[in-house]
């Protein structure tokens, strides 16, 4: 568009001009918007699980997130995408992929309950589809209250991003040696930078089994929410608008107002409060 004259465009297509202004200027129809949802929904959630969710999985957590939609159309949108799981026929390991440095043991063993705060920390990053690109966001919780203490975004999946949430946790927080902080397996926990920021407070490093994201479950349930409570229904059209979306959600909704289920059904915040 621009590098010819549409009148020369509608004359070689065959199309009156008044027809193109009008197809032009037609809203999106109902169906289109659906679609598009959908699909920013399914490779949301496809690199959310990293890769290890096919289309009958896929379809079954989005359908228990409020967003119902048919098997065979989720598995036309990962085609679509070139997008494979990790358990399909199809998928191939790299050596690279296989490459296991720096992992830790499991510390947690899912005894996600803390007597006081600070001695469990959890961390893990999530997928978030906007404006046609992936946007990272980091987050640290205290499984003590289940307060995100830590968190950062970026266009980029690298060891900074873990990185600066960790930091933001440590200058918030008092630790004593001993806190145990929790990932998965990710290269960029695995990076000797970030496993030493936690080593020079005195922390031990804890990692869940091999694919097994249960492991990290408080996590995962936080991200679960927040993508039904905040991404899925504002639907971003730009990177700012959802890095001030997500601040919103952390930092106002979530950590001071959001009854937790798990804390008695007060908010983070308020239980630290009523703890103190």
């Amino acid at each position: 568009m621009g590098q010819y004259a549409i009148v020369l465009m509608c004359r070689a297509l065959g199309v009156s001009r008044s027809g193109y202004y009008k197809w032009h200027a037609r809203p999106v129809s109902d169906r289109s918007q659906r679609r598009k949802q959908v699909e920013e929904a399914v490779l949301d959630t496809f690199a959310t699980y990293k890769a290890r969710y096919g289309a009958p999985r896929i379809a079954k957590e989005l359908t228990a997130l409020g967003m119902t939609c048919c098997l065979n159309h989720v598995a036309d949108l990962l085609a679509e995408n070139g997008l494979k799981a990790r358990n399909g026929k199809a998928f191939k390991y790299s050596a690279t992929g296989l490459a296991m440095n720096n992992v830790a043991d499991n510390l947690l063993w899912r005894d996600f309950s803390a007597g006081e705060a600070n001695t469990k920390w959890t961390s893990d990053i999530t997928y978030i589809w906007v404006e046609n690109q992936w946007l990272y966001l980091a987050t640290v919780m205290d499984l003590f209250s289940r307060r995100i203490i830590g968190w950062a975004v970026d266009l980029t999946m690298t060891e900074e991003l873990i990185t600066t949430a960790l930091k933001m946790a440590f200058e918030l927080r008092d630790t004593h040696p001993g806190l145990i902080i929790h990932s998965d397996r990710g290269v960029q926990y695995r990076a000797q930078k970030y496993q030493d920021l936690i080593r020079s407070y005195g922390g031990s490093i804890s990692m869940s089994r091999k694919g097994n994201c249960w492991d990290n479950a408080p996590m995962e349930s936080f991200f679960s929410r927040f993508k039904v409570e905040l991404i899925y229904a504002e639907q971003y059209q730009s990177i700012d608008e959802a890095k001030s979306g997500i601040f919103e959600y952390i930092e106002i909704f979530y950590n001071r107002l959001r009854r937790h289920s798990a804390i008695g059904y007060v908010s983070p915040a308020e239980f630290e409060r009523l703890c103190a």
